[in-house]
């Protein structure tokens, strides 16, 4: 692969979007047929847990009768990365990544988070010009 690779889709925050992301994954793997099984894995399973994240937990900012929930999803990959970025119009989320772990094992939600930073080599969010910003990295062939 010479030159990186991107693609993006914009829809609605609602489940088919969960579908739809997955979709773009396997798109962007037929592009790029030399990314390994175990960094597609990773970076799948943090890409999964994120935009259902937002599809379940996404609320609007502005008022009622406005545009709907609206999110962006952008996956690349490089020479030496495999990365997704999302952006979404909903209230900004509470979460401070550094505080998040896994639930005990009886837990029957929260797990989203901790399984995502764990897939990969990086994952952050932002709060920039009034939209919420995840972004998650992967060094391909790194584990």
């Amino acid at each position: 692969m010479a030159e990186p690779v991107r693609l993006t889709l914009a829809t609605g925050v609602e489940e088919t979007a969960v579908d739809q992301t997955h979709d773009l994954l396997q798109e962007l793997w037929e592009q790029v047929p030399d990314v390994g099984d175990l960094d597609r894995i990773r970076v799948e399973t943090a890409v999964a847990e994120i935009i259902g994240n937002i599809v379940r937990h996404t609320r609007r900012l502005d008022a009622p009768g406005s545009d709907s929930r609206r999110v962006q999803v952008s996956v690349w990959c490089s020479p030496d990365e495999v990365g997704a970025e999302f952006v979404d119009n909903g209230l900004p989320a509470a979460i401070d990544l550094s505080d998040v772990t896994m639930p005990d094992l009886d837990a029957e939600s929260g797990r989203g988070l901790a399984l995502a930073l764990a897939a990969v080599d990086q994952l952050d969010y932002e709060r920039s010009s009034g939209r919420n910003l995840w972004r998650l990295s992967c060094r391909r062939g790194g584990a």
